[in-house]
């Protein structure tokens, strides 16, 4: 982020940041923001909302940090076009900020225990390799082994093995060679699909073996 935040000043130009990942954090640690580094504030819009830390997905509530002059453009044009969240949604936001936080720190233990399971079970699989991720509840394992591209396997894993993966290039042509797969559903769903992914995977012959992965 501080390459990103030495661009915009050089360059003077907005950055827009979406952090709605936050406070899915693991090992106690923080994730880092532009919007905190010197120079920045002027010059960032902070978008977050309650859909992840909150489980509100479908809720369409957020919010977003930035300038005052440019917070009154924005307030003009979201009334003439969406007008307002619904009350009921906004004292539901309101409820979540000031109640406890327990139950974020449980989900995020629990989600760390789901990824430990996923990671491994991909990095256990001849040909695939996956980092550890830090936060967030998503895989992006390597499967650039079995000579296929990541559309064409994820649709594979998908009509032979009935498992809904994205393939890496959803999200830019750097995605290339991966595939991203959310943990985010309970262990016994968790398992199955790693099982799944498994057999579907031993179809194809893979190139890199255990010892190539080390």
């Amino acid at each position: 982020v501080e390459e990103v935040a030495a661009l915009a000043i050089q360059h003077d130009v907005w950055v827009l940041t979406d952090e709605i990942y936050s406070r899915l954090v693991y090992g106690g640690g923080e994730a880092p923001s532009v919007f905190a580094l010197p120079g920045m504030r002027e010059r960032t819009v902070l978008v977050d909302g309650f859909s992840k830390t909150y489980c509100m997905t479908g809720w369409r509530l957020g919010w977003a940090v930035m300038p005052e002059t440019l917070a009154q453009r924005v307030e003009l044009l979201m009334v003439h076009s969406v007008g307002c969240t619904a009350t009921f949604t906004q004292a539901a936001g309101v409820a979540a900020l000031e109640g406890p936080q327990d139950g974020v720190e449980a989900m995020v233990g629990e989600y760390q225990r789901r990824r430990d399971y996923v990671v491994g079970a991909l990095n256990a699989m001849p040909g695939v390799t996956c980092p550890v991720p830090a936060g967030a509840f998503y895989a992006f394992p390597d499967i650039s082994s079995f000579g296929m591209s990541s559309k064409a396997l994820a649709d594979m894993l998908l009509e032979e093995g009935g498992v809904a993966v994205l393939p890496g290039t959803d999200f830019g042509a750097n995605g290339e060679g991966f595939i991203r797969i959310s943990y985010v559903g309970d262990m016994e769903v968790l398992e199955k699909g790693m099982e799944r992914i498994a057999t579907t995977l031993k179809r194809l012959a893979a190139p890199a073996s255990a010892d190539e992965k080390k």
